[in-house]
């Protein structure tokens, strides 16, 4: 690692203003991303802050929302019996994150930050419509998430909750890199009384996207087989080592037809 200052303040002013001051400063949540990245000198902040005791952590049902601190883990939502029961692609979805380590440090407002266009939670967010809260505002899913690493951000703010509009029905399908766990496409879908939302991650160059041909069809009819004859382009997709872009695009309609039957 290069030298850094390390700061951790007691509350979320003093976290918000230490960022906004140093435009080379980074705010750690569960780092388990931030963390490797350090040690491989792929970046240099001037100073760390560690949001872990700024008390943004925990989960609260009211009315049709769920609500979720931006510094609650992955383990947390995953043993969550009332994440289960208003939205249980969410608690299955973050039971398949990395392994058991992860899940005990990893968080879901730094997931969310980082967007990496393979994480899982953007597509939940996405798919559920919800609202990324922070120090300062609230930001609309498809208008947070902004491409690769990319979202609407600005300096010194910081995630402090996510709010989700409880669906009538919710499943997340990821078939997943059997090293790092990651999702070479991850498919989430959420059944609203106005329609569906589907938003898949692991597959977009630009990171999480929804599909619109899916949702309409399934909108129509909420069955594996009105997406079935749907074919995703390849164009845009990641190809790599593991998966090239076409097969992405085959993946696509299979996981997701998988996604839909689990949730009806």
């Amino acid at each position: 690692m290069y030298d850094f200052t390390y700061d951790k303040p007691g509350s979320l002013a003093d976290a918000v203003k230490l960022l906004s001051d140093d435009m080379d400063a980074k705010a750690l949540a569960g780092g388990q991303t931030f963390i490797p990245v350090l040690k491989q000198r792929l970046n240099r902040p001037s100073r760390v802050v560690d949001l872990a005791k700024l008390g943004l952590s925990g989960i609260t049902v009211s009315g049709d929302k769920v609500t979720i601190g931006a510094m609650t883990t992955h383990a947390t939502i995953a043993s969550s019996a009332e994440i289960k029961a208003k939205i249980p692609g969410l608690q299955h979805q973050a039971s398949l994150i990395g392994d058991e380590a992860v899940r005990h440090r990893g968080t879901m407002g730094g997931s969310l930050a980082n967007n990496d266009p393979a994480a899982c939670y953007p597509s939940a967010v996405l798919a559920l419509g919800g609202t990324i809260k922070t120090d300062r505002r609230s930001i609309p899913a498809d208008e947070f998430f902004q491409g690769m690493f990319t979202t609407a951000l600005e300096q010194g703010e910081i995630i402090t909750s996510i709010e989700l509009p409880i669906p009538e029905k919710s499943a997340y399908e990821k078939f997943r890199n059997p090293a790092s766990r990651y999702a070479i496409v991850g498919v989430f879908v959420a059944k609203f009384p106005s329609g569906v939302r589907l938003a898949i991650t692991g597959a977009g160059q630009g990171g999480v996207f929804r599909h619109t041909e899916f949702e309409k069809a399934l909108s129509a009819n909420f069955s594996p087989d009105a997406i079935a004859g749907i074919k995703t382009p390849a164009d845009g997709l990641n190809s790599d080592i593991h998966a090239s872009a076409e097969y992405r695009a085959h993946l696509v309609n299979v996981v997701a037809r998988r996604a839909v039957a689990k949730a009806g």
